[in-house]
């Protein structure tokens, strides 16, 4: 599968990354207003009335930060809370060993914006479907195309129907190049939002909820600060993140061949090159989603080392300064994680080589 050469892909990957979408219009923090209401009131005259602004929704909070722990449980969690130091914006991590199941976070409770790391959970959706006979991967699905839209004009954006392509190959774009267009096809092939959120609680997994489709959280992103304010719409904490990707390379919840068609997938991703894999040694494996929206940026995956050690890491990074800020910070982070254990003894019994 990892030598797949995929006719759409020029066109499906040409401008449809919620990565590069938002890495063309967001290079620094969008201004946050001081209003609880976020949109702009638009002038008036004395002949028309006021126009009235958005309310801030329920699932919107400021955040609260408690700062760093009196004292560390280990050598290793102080390293950790450095790297993640949220000077300039808040920032969520969390890992599990994959040895020895030691769990060590920073905000790992805290809901961040997933963007486009939610596009696990949704091909890992439509796989849990393939294992139970619902469709296969040689299904074929249209690729769904935005249309032009004014923000919150419409509770769902408008897409139209693009190219048919196979489940295979949507969840190849989806996760190698972060196709918008394709994970839209699959999620709408699944049931939406709802039914990978079914999906997500059979797991026992807590902290993570889908609201929106691609298309309507791209065109609707940037009303909130995410480096000062927490919407629990499409997010997840980083924890229940790591413990997604954790089940994933256990085998947990997919067959072994759909297991080994996502991970591997996974390994291929295009994007985010500056970020978790920029500091990482040439031997270490990665297989990895990232995400971009406004003013915040993530990375998570497995990091695996030569001997086998084994990392699920999720990395959520807001504020910085600007993109190139927190693509180094996400690298720093997942150097300081890998080489926490530098001796990488012992490692895990389940390698990527048995996939």
């Amino acid at each position: 599968m990892a030598g797949t050469v995929l006719t759409p892909v020029g066109a499906a990957r040409a401008d449809s990354s919620l990565e590069a979408e938002f890495d063309r219009a967001f290079v620094a923090p969008a201004p946050q207003p001081s209003s609880a209401s976020r949109a702009v009131v638009q002038p008036t005259d004395s002949t028309k009335a006021p126009v009235r602004t958005r309310p801030t929704p329920s699932t919107v909070r400021p955040f609260v930060s408690y700062g760093q722990p009196r004292s560390f449980a280990s050598s290793f969690e102080a390293q950790l809370y450095t790297a993640a130091d949220p000077a300039n914006g808040r920032i969520g991590v969390a890992v599990i060993d994959l040895t020895t199941g030691q769990t060590v976070s920073v905000l790992g409770d805290t809901p961040f914006p997933m963007a486009s790391t939610s596009k696990i959970a949704v091909a890992a959706t439509f796989l849990d479907g393939v294992d139970k006979g619902k469709w296969s991967l040689d299904d074929q699905f249209p690729l769904l195309i935005p249309v032009k839209s004014a923000k919150f004009s419409s509770e769902k954006a408008p897409v139209r129907p693009g190219k048919m392509v196979s489940a295979r190959e949507l969840i190849e774009l989806a996760l190698i190049y972060s196709s918008n267009p394709a994970t839209d096809a699959l999620l709408a092939a699944v049931g939406g939002p709802e039914a990978v959120n079914r999906w997500i609680r059979s797991t026992g997994i807590q902290g993570m909820r889908i609201d929106r489709d691609i298309a309507t959280l791209v065109r609707d992103d940037g009303e909130f600060n995410p480096a000062s304010m927490v919407d629990l719409r499409d997010s997840s904490t980083p924890l229940a993140m790591a413990q997604l990707l954790s089940g994933l390379f256990q085998g947990k919840w997919l067959s072994p061949r759909s297991r080994a068609f996502l991970l591997t997938t996974m390994e291929r991703c295009e994007t985010g090159k500056r970020r978790m894999r920029a500091l990482l040694p040439d031997d270490a494996r990665i297989a990895h989603k990232t995400g971009t929206l406004n003013n915040t940026a993530s990375d998570v995956g497995i990091i695996q080392a030569p001997d086998g050690h084994a990392y699920a890491v999720a990395i959520y990074v807001t504020g910085q300064g600007g993109k190139p800020n927190r693509d180094a910070r996400i690298a720093s982070i997942a150097r300081t994680i890998y080489f926490g254990n530098e001796s990488h003894q012992g490692g895990s019994a389940q390698l990527y080589a048995n996939r």
